[in-house]
């Protein structure tokens, strides 16, 4: 059994400008196929508008309120609420206050499969 602490997990920062910490992948699990970390913003952040060409990716909104944009549709988020983010769409998340959410990944992310407009 893998058990791993959220707070064991060192914080980085991603191609599109989020700081996330896994909780579980590759790096740090023998995980093939998934990966789970914590993605924390500070008011009026935003990621760079971006999308993944085989990554289907779910946001979980954990604390704080956002605007997510999925190709194009533009909402108001909050905790509670699960984004999808199918493979190849184009999205962006702006952080209204302090912002804290899970992202979901399958496969696996991976920094090579992040491209910009």
């Amino acid at each position: 059994m893998i058990v791993q602490q959220l707070e064991n997990q060192s914080p980085f920062t991603t191609k599109d400008g989020s700081t996330i910490r896994s909780i579980l992948d590759r790096t740090n699990a023998p995980v093939e196929k998934h990966s789970l970390a914590e993605a924390t913003m500070t008011p009026g952040q935003a990621t760079e508008r971006h999308h993944h060409k085989l990554c289907e990716e779910i946001y979980f909104l954990l604390e704080g309120t956002a605007l997510m944009d999925v190709d194009g549709e533009t909402r108001e988020v909050g905790p509670g609420d699960a984004i999808l983010i199918p493979a190849g769409s184009r999205h962006q998340i702006t952080a209204r206050s302090k912002l804290r959410f899970l992202c979901s990944c399958s496969p696996f992310y991976d920094h090579a499969d992040v491209y910009f407009d």
